[in-house]
């Protein structure tokens, strides 16, 4: 028999000062009342209760351990209600893993009005590019970018679009030109990740379903994405870039978009969580919070309106490509 049911039985019993007073009060029958104090009797190996015909009353030792039983029902009660306030109520520690930058540029101006909202909610953030595991490291939520996240038991919410863009500096622009083709970067010093999954290649499409792999090379290879934004707008080279890192340069005009008649791959900004079910009022809360501040169409993106429309026919024009195939 579970012990704590056993204990508020017995509890009932001792404030009746009757089986049947505590059988009525927990509207369970009479023999389940007998049940759970002769099973606390037999494991302690002590007589609780004195019965007669008449009346029921408390040993010494019953006494001392009703005493206890009040103590550890009370505790119990408050871990319930605390447990499920969890539920409802934002509150509590809430450990957070997100890409180094994303998380400086995007989340960390927007604590203050978290803090403002939830102010029983401390915030831990460790920030990293690799992708951790939450339930190991005793983390709640995870800010992942990907074009397909793997099938786990983790709960996904997509946050926003995680759109690429390749841009350079004005004075790098107007001394090397734009390119007008994907095929045109080759001859253009380009800055790449030295942790690029790609080895060193960007990939494009056109609307007419040509799909472009072009080969870079350049000056600088970096595993900073900060250090390589910053050297575009140095004018060092041209970058392909999240528009989540280049979307304040863009709008400031510390950097030009080219080659915006062909796509990247778009990615997708995700707020993954261990389960849906029982989901703690913290996490919800900041998850919630996020995807207010940036769906549906995410801030950094505001200088994509200004950009005209992609042209249908972008490769009609194109010298014979060096590199393309059917999508």
């Amino acid at each position: 028999m579970d012990a704590l049911t056993s204990m508020r039985v017995y509890c009932a019993v001792v404030e009746a000062a009757s089986f049947a007073g505590a059988a009525r009060r927990l509207t369970v029958s009479r023999a389940v009342v007998t049940k759970h104090v002769a099973g606390l009797e037999d494991r302690l190996g002590v007589r609780l209760l004195e019965r007669s015909t008449r009346k029921v009353s408390v040993t010494e030792v019953g006494g001392r351990y009703y005493e206890r039983c009040v103590q550890v029902l009370a505790e119990v009660e408050v871990a319930e209600q605390e447990a499920q306030q969890a539920t409802v109520i934002p509150r509590g520690t809430l450990r957070i893993t997100a890409p180094h930058h994303f998380a400086v540029a995007h989340i960390a101006p927007h604590l203050t009005e978290f803090r403002e909202r939830y102010p029983e909610v401390e915030l831990e953030l460790a920030l990293t590019d690799r992708v951790v595991s939450l339930i190991e490291e005793g983390f709640d939520v995870a800010i992942r970018m990907t074009d397909a996240l793997p099938e786990s038991s983790l709960v996904a919410r997509r946050l926003a679009p995680c759109r690429f863009v390749v841009c350079g500096a004005p004075e790098f622009l107007r001394c090397h030109g734009a390119p007008q083709y994907p095929d045109d970067l080759a001859r253009h010093p380009c800055l790449d990740s030295a942790l690029s999954r790609r080895e060193h290649t960007w990939v494009f499409a056109c609307p007419e379903g040509c799909r472009h792999v072009v080969a870079v090379h350049g000056p600088l290879l970096s595993n900073s994405i900060e250090l390589l934004g910053a050297a575009a707008v140095a004018g060092v080279g041209l970058i392909l870039l999240p528009t989540f890192v280049a979307g304040r340069d863009l709008e400031a005009g510390r950097l030009q978009p080219v080659l915006t008649d062909y796509r990247v791959q778009e990615h997708s900004i995700y707020a993954v969580y261990p389960s849906r079910k029982h989901l703690s009022a913290k996490v919800k809360a900041f998850v919630d919070f996020l995807a207010g501040k940036y769906a549906p169409d995410p801030y950094w993106d505001d200088w994509l309106r200004a950009l005209p429309a992609p042209s249908k026919d972008a490769c009609a024009a194109r010298p014979a490509p060096t590199s393309s195939a059917p999508a």
